[in-house]
C-alpha cells in the first residue's frame, strides 16, 4: 500500500515537474495563437480591401478576406501547438482530421456543398450587393454572401437565408444587372375615339417624366391589345430605372399612369368604364319585370 501511495505521488510531481518545464513553452504558444489571430484578422481586412480595390466585388472580396482568416488562423494554432511541445497533438490533430473527412463528408454533405457553392458563387454569380433578384420564390435585395448562404432582404422586411447550393441549382431574375427594367399597363377607350390620336397623346406624355427611359436600346411603344365589351384596349410599354426597383420603380409607374390618364381626358378621350348590357325579353305580353310602390303602412306594422 505504502508502495502504491510513493508511485501515485511520483506521478504527480513528474507531471507537475514536466508542467512546469512546459510552461515556458505553452506561454509562447498562447503569444502565438493571440498574434495569430490579430495577424490573421489584419490580413483578412487588407487582403479584402485590395481585392475589393481591383475587382470592385464587395461580395467576393469579404468572402475571400474570411477564407484567408479562418487559414491563417488554423496554421497559428498548429505553430502554437509545435511551440507549447505538444507538436504530436499537431500531428494527431491533421491526421484525426484527414482520416474523418471521409466520415464527416457524409454526415454533413449539406455543409460542404453550401461551402464549395460558396466558393464558386465568390467567383462566378449572377447578382451583386444591393441587385432585387428573386431566386426561386424568394424575392428581394442581396444583401450578403457567407460560406453557407446568400442573405436577401425582402421588401416587406424579412431576412431570407437562401443556402448557396440552392442559389446554384434555382434559377436566378437579376432585376437590376442591367439597370433597366420594362413595365406596361392597359388602359381603354372608347369605340369612337381615335386610336392614333390616343397613341400619339400616351407617347408624349412618356417623353414628359424624367424617370422613363429611351433611347436606341429601350424603345417605348403602344399597341393595340383588345377589342373589349365598351371599349378599345391599348397596351403602354416603357422603361424605367431600377437601381431602387421597388420603390421609384413602382412610383414612376403610378405617375405614368395618372399623366396619361389626365393627358387623354385633357385631349377630350372618353375613358367608359365596362357596360353590362342587359336583355329583357317578353314577347306580345310585355316586360316579365313589375315594379310596386311599397305601402308605408306595412313598414309602420313590421316595426
Amino acid at each position: 500500500m505504502q508502495d502504491k501511495t510513493i508511485t501515485i505521488a511520483e506521478s504527480f510531481t513528474n507531471f507537475y515537474n514536466s508542467f512546469i518545464d512546459q510552461l515556458p513553452g505553452i506561454g509562447i504558444g498562447v503569444l502565438i495563437v493571440s498574434l495569430g489571430f490579430l495577424l490573421a484578422k489584419w490580413i483578412g481586412q487588407f487582403a479584402r480591401k485590395r481585392i475589393n480595390a481591383k475587382t470592385h466585388d464587395p461580395l467576393m472580396s469579404k468572402f475571400l478576406g474570411q477564407a484567408i482568416k479562418y487559414v491563417l488562423v488554423i496554421f497559428a494554432i498548429m505553430i502554437a501547438l509545435r511551440a507549447a511541445g505538444m507538436g504530436g497533438i499537431a500531428t494527431a490533430i491533421l491526421t484525426a482530421a484527414g482520416a474523418s473527412a471521409i466520415v464527416f463528408g457524409f454526415a454533413f454533405k449539406d455543409i460542404g456543398e453550401n461551402f464549395i457553392a460558396g466558393v464558386i458563387l465568390a467567383f462566378n454569380r449572377p447578382f451583386d450587393v444591393d441587385d432585387t433578384v428573386e431566386i426561386g420564390t424568394d424575392f428581394g435585395k442581396v444583401k450578403n454572401l457567407e460560406f453557407r448562404y446568400t442573405k436577401l432582404k425582402t421588401f416587406d422586411g424579412k431576412d431570407v437565408y437562401i443556402p448557396n447550393s440552392d442559389v446554384l441549382r434555382k434559377p436566378v431574375t437579376n432585376y437590376t444587372e442591367d439597370g433597366f427594367f420594362r413595365w406596361n399597363f392597359i388602359i381603354g377607350i372608347a369605340y369612337e375615339d381615335d386610336i392614333q390620336g390616343a397613341k400619339k397623346t400616351i407617347l408624349e406624355t412618356l417623353r414628359k417624366e424624367p424617370k422613363v427611359i429611351e433611347d436606341a436600346e429601350h424603345e417605348n411603344f403602344v399597341i393595340e391589345e383588345e377589342l373589349a365589351t365598351s371599349t378599345v384596349n391599348l397596351k403602354v410599354f416603357f422603361w424605367v430605372d431600377t437601381k431602387d426597383f421597388r420603390r421609384m420603380a413602382l412610383i414612376t409607374k403610378g405617375n405614368v399612369i395618372r399623366n396619361v390618364k389626365e393627358a387623354l381626358e385633357k385631349e377630350g378621350y372618353y375613358l367608359p368604364a365596362d357596360i353590362q348590357e342587359i336583355k329583357l325579353y317578353g314577347g306580345e305580353k310585355g316586360f316579365p319585370i313589375r315594379l310596386e310602390k311599397e305601402d308605408p303602412s306595412e313598414n309602420t306594422k313590421k316595426k
